[in-house]
């Protein structure tokens, strides 16, 4: 016997395919506006122009070695904010900055400023995967 299902599940499933098919720019959008919070210089080839240039994330990569050497002259809002946008890049190198940051899990995020809290919300809404 064929059991239809029933129609929230099935409006469930179509937003949530809508969602993910427009997740790709969303996500670039919401990682370039992370690049201009935290500063250019940490991403891509580290300028205004390239920021402007850039179609996809991948063209505004993580310097992840200059942030490695940065940390401990940035504040704590600033470490943790780069260090979570790395996690989205490269998760074993962002889990090891988050680590010497002194992350604690999410609830260490709340102090961040509400720009920064949306565009790692936002990163984590429409994040498919690398």
């Amino acid at each position: 016997m064929h059991h239809p299902l029933p129609r929230d599940v099935i409006d469930r499933i179509a937003k949530e395919e809508q969602h993910f098919a427009h997740a790709p720019e969303a996500f670039f959008q919401a990682w370039k506006r992370g690049v201009v919070l935290a500063g250019p210089q940490w991403f891509g080839d580290g300028t205004h122009e390239g920021l402007q240039r850039a179609t996809s994330e991948w063209e505004l990569r993580p310097n992840i070695q200059a942030l490695i050497d940065a940390l401990s002259v940035l504040n704590h809002g600033q470490r943790l904010f780069l260090s979570a946008m790395v996690s989205f890049y490269n998760t074993t190198e962002g889990n090891a900055m988050l680590r010497r940051c002194g992350f604690q899990g999410l609830p260490a995020l709340g102090g961040l400023d509400l720009q920064q809290r949306q565009v790692l919300a936002d990163l984590l809404l429409n994040y498919r995967g690398g």
